[in-house]
């Protein structure tokens, strides 16, 4: 091997580490990123999993969608409540700032807005189903 071929040789390991190196560190801040945020939004989450609104819209839900003769399915995907009624979505999301309900239909997300833990929430279901 000759002494150009050795060289090119090294070049290409040194550029090959610092590639790995740079998407090691890409890795290790999106990861404390994301923590960050999970930690941001962890009082949200926990209200919403353990307070009482969302076990009186679960009730209101049910009851509503009995009297629709629709079958509501409700599911825990992480820290977000989905509410299923034919094609209609309602995700209940934790974020920074606070829950926030975002209406989707046919897989469509067509609105996002706050949502208020101590209002009403039958309203939110009558909304939701009605729209």
């Amino acid at each position: 091997m000759s002494f150009l071929d050795n060289l090119e040789n090294n070049l290409k390991a040194m550029e090959s580490a610092e590639q790995k190196k740079d998407e090691a560190e890409r890795r290790v801040r999106d990861r404390s990123a994301e923590r960050a945020q999970a930690l941001a939004e962890a009082p949200w989450a926990e209200e919403l999993k353990k307070g009482h609104y969302a076990t009186e819209l679960l009730k209101q839900a049910t009851r509503i969608g009995f009297s629709l003769r629709t079958k509501v399915h409700i599911a825990w995907i992480g820290t977000t409540l989905r509410l299923e009624a034919r094609e209609r979505r309602l995700e209940l999301r934790p974020t920074t700032d606070g829950i926030v309900a975002a209406y989707l239909e046919d897989g469509e997300e067509r609105r996002v807005e706050p949502l208020d833990l101590k209002g009403d929430p039958a309203e939110l279901v009558r909304a939701w189903l009605a729209a």
